[in-house]
């Protein structure tokens, strides 16, 4: 395993981060763990989860993924050999924002985030969280696929002094580490380090975003960001949902799959979508290498990438995922790569 700094802190990450949001739905409890225990004995020290999950969220589900991380925790004693990133969930301005959470109480104030935190320690059976994100802003803006920014002139939102002030005082109580980003903008990234700095509050560390061959949309403004800022990536989807191991292609519907089994997973579905994806397969046959490695290996390469979160549902899709970390991609395959991306430019957003 690889490891990076996490932002300007002095954490350790593994390339490749552990991403839980099947557990509870997809896998059994007995499964997460199995799959938790393989990926920390491989070297990866990140595990990522939200009060919000599993996927898709549900009333009857919601807060099983971290209950299952909780019981791995108490079973194993080895908190300290894993790095706990959870979030809380924002405002639910559109059903699939899950309103069942708190009654839809889900306001980046003190009163949420606080309850948000507690619950999700309960969950976890932790004193403390290493990293703890916004899993969505406050305000509404352009994320989970979203384009063409739409202004709302005079919105109710929660301001991000009085954000950061509430994360700030969690971690001065010792209950979080350091504090992060998610589904979130240039300008939204830039407003919260900024308020930091000019009021003297904690700096937010990192950023999770969609990233992967069929959407890089993150390269266009917060990749410069991430950079200059040293708010690392944590990049989420790099598999596309699946779609980029090819195993959706010719209408291919695995059983028990996520895109099989939900429509509401439609975001890397449709027609240049499905070319393009179809182009990075035969480029990875091309060069004897697996599609979904080759996928894996381009996003971990990238500079701005702090870390590379993972979903899998089973040991094999575990195992060839890890093995992503070994592989250097050639001058000859990213020059295959850019020149599919010219022709299927972000296909899915």
């Amino acid at each position: 395993m690889q490891y990076r700094k996490l932002g300007k802190t002095d954490l350790d990450v593994s390339v490749i981060a552990l991403g839980t949001m099947t557990f509870g739905e997809q896998n059994t409890e007995q499964e997460a763990h199995t799959l938790i225990d393989y990926a920390v004995g491989e070297g990866v020290n990140l595990i990522d989860a939200a009060e919000s999950y599993p996927v898709p969220p549900r009333p009857e589900t919601q807060g099983q993924t971290e209950r299952f991380i909780g019981s791995w925790l108490k079973k194993t004693g080895k908190r300290n050999e894993v790095l706990l990133a959870t979030k809380v969930a924002g405002p639910s301005r559109l059903i699939t924002h899950g309103t069942h959470i708190r009654g839809g109480k889900t306001r980046h104030n003190r009163e949420n985030i606080e309850a948000a935190l507690h619950d999700s320690l309960q969950r976890l059976q932790v004193d403390h969280v290493d990293l703890y994100q916004l899993h969505w802003p406050d305000r509404s803006t352009n994320y989970f696929g979203q384009l063409g920014y739409q202004h709302i002139e005079d919105e109710d939102i929660i301001p991000i002094a009085e954000t950061l002030q509430v994360l700030d005082s969690l971690i001065k109580a010792g209950k979080i580490r350091h504090i992060g980003l998610s589904n979130e903008t240039p300008w939204g990234v830039s407003q919260f380090v900024h308020t930091a700095e000019k009021l003297g509050l904690a700096r937010v560390v990192s950023i999770q975003n969609p990233y992967n061959l069929l959407n890089r949309t993150f390269e266009i403004g917060n990749a410069e960001v991430s950079i200059r800022e040293d708010v690392g990536l944590l990049a989420y989807s790099p598999l596309a949902f699946g779609h980029l191991s090819g195993k959706y292609l010719n209408g291919a519907q695995p059983e028990g799959a996520r895109v099989t089994r939900w429509e509401r997973f439609g975001r890397y579905k449709g027609e240049n979508a499905e070319k393009a994806t179809q182009l990075y397969v035969d480029l990875a046959h091309q060069h004897g290498l697996d599609p979904s490695q080759l996928a894996l290996a381009y996003v971990n390469s990238r500079r701005f990438v702090s870390s590379n979160i993972i979903g899998a549902t089973n040991l094999d899709q575990l195992k060839i995922n890890l093995g992503s970390v070994d592989l250097v991609l050639n001058d000859e395959v990213l020059a295959g790569i850019e020149q599919i991306h010219k022709l299927y430019p972000n296909p899915s957003p």
